[in-house]
């Protein structure tokens, strides 16, 4: 397994040493992280538009704001910008289709056979592990994708066990694990 350093300070007495890792093992990095899966949707001009994501995260709990990571090619991107209503919906570990369905399916095949309605003017999918309607705060990019902070201004909590996304799969938790 090979190692790189990057560590060295920019313009520092190791600069002209400095070894960046590039985008491949990067990506072999990032597939061992494990996460829970997610889809985002949002209402654009050609009706819903959604993509599924494994980069969410909680900011903060006061004010309530989530962290979600789109790539700058995402069309549910082009559709959030600020002051606008997009949904976070956490996938139960038995919707693995519909995550490889909002990550691979063509923006109309997506909502096609998806039962949904909208709360406050955004489509949320039925029966997820839990969504949240957030209202967008601040979208900033950073290489090849841009971060996304929303203010949670609805949300609903369901049962289920969430689905995992580790080393390019989807997974299940171990029984016990979710304790």
């Amino acid at each position: 397994m090979p190692h790189v350093i990057a560590d060295a300070r920019p313009g520092g007495p190791d600069a002209d040493r400095m070894s960046v890792p590039g985008a491949a093992l990067c990506l072999d990095f990032y597939a061992r992280l494990a996460s829970g899966t997610a889809v985002v949707t949002a209402p654009s001009d050609d009706g819903p538009v959604g993509t599924t994501v494994s980069t969410v995260t909680s900011l903060s709990a006061d004010p309530p704001l989530l962290l979600v990571c789109l790539a700058h090619s995402s069309r549910t991107l082009a559709a959030i910008e600020p002051g606008s209503a997009f949904a976070v919906h956490l996938l139960t570990e038995e919707q693995r289709g519909r995550a490889r369905l909002f990550s691979t399916a063509t923006p109309t095949e997506r909502f096609a056979d998806e039962s949904y309605e909208e709360v406050l003017g955004v489509p949320v999918l039925a029966d997820t592990f839990a969504w949240s309607i957030c209202v967008t705060e601040e979208v900033r990019a950073y290489g090849d994708h841009c971060l996304v902070v929303g203010r949670v201004a609805a949300l609903h909590l369901a049962t289920g066990r969430p689905l995992i996304w580790h080393d390019r799969g989807f997974h299940a938790l171990a029984e016990g694990a979710a304790r």
